[in-house]
C-alpha cells in the first residue's frame, strides 16, 4: 500500500516547467544560428526603420521650406543662397544642379541662335534629370534590405523550424519514447525559430511600404519641380 502511495505521488508530481528561454539555451547550434541571424536582421531593420523616418520627415520639411522660398522669391541667386542651407531637401539639390547648368551656359553665352538655345535646354533637362535620379537613388537607399528582412526573415525561421523538428523527432527514434512530455519541448523549440522570423519579417514589410510611400511623393515632388523649372527657364531666358 505504501509502495503504491509514492509510486502515484511521484506520477502525479508537476514536471519541469518549460520557459522560452529554457529552450533558447538546450536549442541546438544550428536553430541557435539561425535564431542569432534572425535577431541580427530584426535589430538592423529597425535602425534602418528609425533612421529613415527622421531622415524622410526632415527632407519633407526642408523641401517644403525650399517650395516655400522658390515661389516667393524674384532672384534666382538668392533662392540658391537658401538652398545651400537645405541639403535634406532633394527638391533643393534639383534646383541647384538646375542652376548651376544655366549659369554655366549663360556665362558661356551659347544660345545666341535658335540650334544654340534648344540645345542649351536640353543640357538643363539632362542637368535636371541627373540630380532627379541621384536624389532618388538616395532617398531609396537602405529600403532594399527591409524588403529582403521581409521576403527571407520568415523562412530562414522556417529553416530552423524544420532543423529542430527533425532533430527533435531523431531524439524520438533514439529514445524510443513519443509521449508528449519527451515530444514537446524540441517541437517548442522549434517553432520559436518561426516566431522569431516573423517578428523580424512583419515590421520590415510595413516599415518599407510606408517608406516607398514617402520617397514616391519627394520623388513626385522633384519631377513636377524640375519640369516647372524647365518652364520658367524657357520663359525667362530662352523665348
Amino acid at each position: 500500500m505504501d509502495n503504491a502511495l509514492i509510486e502515484l505521488m511521484t506520477i502525479a508530481t508537476p514536471a519541469e516547467e518549460i520557459t522560452i528561454s529554457s529552450l533558447l539555451l538546450k536549442a541546438s547550434p544550428v536553430v541557435k544560428s539561425v535564431l542569432a541571424i534572425l535577431v541580427l536582421m530584426s535589430l538592423i531593420v529597425w535602425y534602418i526603420i528609425v533612421y529613415k523616418w527622421l531622415y524622410l520627415r526632415r527632407a519633407q520639411k526642408e523641401s517644403d521650406a525650399f517650395m516655400t522660398t522658390f515661389w516667393d522669391s524674384k532672384k534666382l541667386d538668392e533662392i540658391y543662397r537658401t538652398s545651400e542651407d537645405l541639403n535634406y531637401s532633394p527638391t533643393s539639390q534639383v534646383f541647384r544642379a538646375g542652376y548651376i547648368e544655366l549659369t554655366k551656359l549663360k556665362s558661356g553665352k551659347s544660345g545666341d541662335t535658335m540650334h544654340g538655345q534648344m540645345g542649351d535646354l536640353e543640357n538643363i533637362e539632362r542637368a535636371l534629370r541627373r540630380s532627379i535620379n541621384a536624389e532618388s537613388l538616395h532617398l531609396e537607399k537602405l529600403t532594399s534590405f527591409l524588403a529582403t528582412t521581409a521576403s527571407a526573415a520568415p523562412f530562414i525561421g522556417l529553416f530552423g523550424t524544420v532543423w529542430g523538428i527533425m532533430t527533435s523527432f531523431l531524439g524520438i527514434a533514439a529514445k524510443g519514447d513519443a509521449s508528449l512530455l519527451t515530444v514537446a519541448p524540441g517541437i517548442a523549440e522549434a517553432l520559436v525559430a518561426t516566431a522569431i522570423g516573423l517578428v523580424a519579417a512583419i515590421p520590415a514589410v510595413i516599415a518599407y511600404n510606408w517608406l516607398v510611400g514617402r520617397i514616391r511623393n519627394l520623388e513626385a515632388d522633384m519631377e513636377n519641380f524640375g519640369n516647372d523649372f524647365l518652364n520658367i527657364v524657357r520663359r525667362h531666358f530662352f523665348s
